[in-house]
């Protein structure tokens, strides 16, 4: 028992170590970012659900990203300049309340755990405030995020004004802290893609085992069920996002969520699901018949949109800008809509006049990280951005085809979307939710073993 108590003392050790060094490198390049100047980041509110309960709380994406501290009532301090200084304030120890709602790490844990230089309570947060914001030339801090705060701010910088006849300066300059730590967090260093991985491993799990389950006469509120029950299994306690599961024509409604319906024979079924792990988020799209067999009209359009998504990854690498991806599955798409008869004309004439858009109304991709939709600017000035290694984004064209006089009946209500998150790598690209059936000979397979 000793030696086993050493072992795990000496992990333990090892893990703060790293989460030492982890976070304390990302603050101190944002203070180089700084040059000079004070930061002020808080963490997210708790939330009340109704009554007197809350929502479950989730840290700040920003503020972990930068601290690794998953406690409410937090905030972050960044002095930059000669005498660089990582100040955070948080909840006192309280023995009582730690019995009601678990540990808190103290203003002591805090500073030791996660290599703060200096930890306060945070009910001393405006006191201090008003010190550490004396002659900074430049306040950064998340402006317009939160009305509340914005007050706040300006009333504690209206109090260092109000010391200018001792010689003490506030801060002329406040700056959105956000420009400089998205553009951090948009190219993901190797701990975090080694979580990415992690929820993109345990989502495609939950995909199969949706497909698996899947029978005629189910409510998709139990296929959704499936999913929940796969994160949670492996560790992944809570959906990144509101999870769509929609059957037959739901499936041309972009964001349902309702997942209250009846699966028919015959209909195809489109989950866009993905677990959070560690507070990453992986995010996938599969589309499949609930039967287990693509009809012939499925099949085909099915194939248009897999061959659009194919030519996405293709030329998702360095050197290619961020529409590119977008600019490859709109070329092949069009053309699928032309030999589908939904679109009349030449490739260049659909995408000219649009009328792709009646069957295809999104962009191919986002950003992915902390965020489902996660932070980075998509355009450098006038220009789309340049992928470069360590990028994380979403691939995910689709078609959408509602009834209507222009289209053959054939091809009412098919509703398809098929969704990858992809990395960008020194040599090109990493597919990390591959692993998620995708092919119509995978699907029908999956689904073939498990009706048999």
């Amino acid at each position: 028992a000793a030696g086993c108590n050493a072992l795990i003392s000496e992990h333990s050790n090892y893990y703060f170590a790293m989460t030492h060094t982890l976070y304390a490198e990302r603050r101190k390049h944002l203070q180089t970012e700084m040059q000079q100047g004070i930061a002020i980041i808080p963490t997210a509110p708790e939330m009340l659900r109704n009554g007197d309960a809350h929502y479950a709380y989730r840290f700040d994406s920003s503020f972990y990203y930068l601290t690794g501290f998953a406690e409410p009532e937090a905030v972050l301090v960044l002095i930059a300049g000669d005498k660089p200084q990582s100040i955070v304030f948080c909840r006192e120890k309280n023995l009582e309340r730690e019995i009601w709602d678990g540990h808190r790490a103290g203003p002591d844990g805090a500073r030791e755990q996660f290599g703060f230089d200096a930890a306060f309570p945070i009910a001393q947060l405006d006191e201090k405030l008003v010190e550490l914001m004396s002659n900074q030339p430049t306040l950064f801090y998340p402006l317009g995020a939160d009305a509340a705060w914005d007050a706040r701010i300006l009333k504690l910088r209206a109090a260092v004004q109000e010391k200018s006849r001792s010689g003490v300066r506030a801060p002329d300059e406040i700056r959105d802290v956000r420009k400089l730590i998205n553009e951090q967090r948009l190219l993901k260093d190797e701990h975090e893609l080694s979580l990415m991985r992690r929820a993109a491993s345990i989502s495609c799990g939950a995909h199969q085992r949706a497909m698996q389950f899947t029978r005629t006469g189910q409510f998709e509120y139990q296929v959704e069920a499936e999913l929940l029950h796969e994160f949670c299994h492996h560790g992944a306690r809570d959906a990144a996002y509101t999870s769509i599961v929609a059957g037959g024509a739901n499936a041309c409604t972009l964001h349902y969520v309702e997942n209250n319906a009846t699966l028919h024979d015959g209909d195809l079924l489109l989950i866009d699901a993905g677990c959070e792990f560690q507070g990453y988020a992986s995010d996938i799209t599969r589309t499949y018949p609930v039967n287990g067999k693509f009809s012939a009209a499925q099949r085909d359009v099915y194939e248009v949109v897999l061959a659009a998504q194919a030519a996405a990854i293709d030329v998702a690498k360095i050197g290619a800008h961020w529409n590119a991806p977008h600019e490859a599955a709109l070329r092949v798409l069009a053309q699928g809509f032309i030999d589908l008869k939904l679109c009349h004309g030449t490739v260049d004439g659909v995408l000219e006049s649009g009328s792709y858009k009646q069957f295809y109304m999104h962009r191919t991709g986002h950003w992915l990280g902390l965020d489902v939709h996660d932070v980075g600017d998509y355009k450098i000035g006038d220009d789309w951005r340049a992928l470069t290694a360590g990028m994380v984004l979403t691939v995910e064209p689709g078609c959408y085809i509602r009834p209507a006089d222009n289209v053959p009946k054939a091809l009412w209500n098919i509703g398809i979307r098929i969704e990858d998150d992809v990395v960008i790598t020194a040599t090109g690209n990493e597919i990390l939710t591959l692993a998620a059936p995708k092919t119509v000979s995978e699907i029908e397979a999956v689904m073939r073993r498990t009706a048999s």
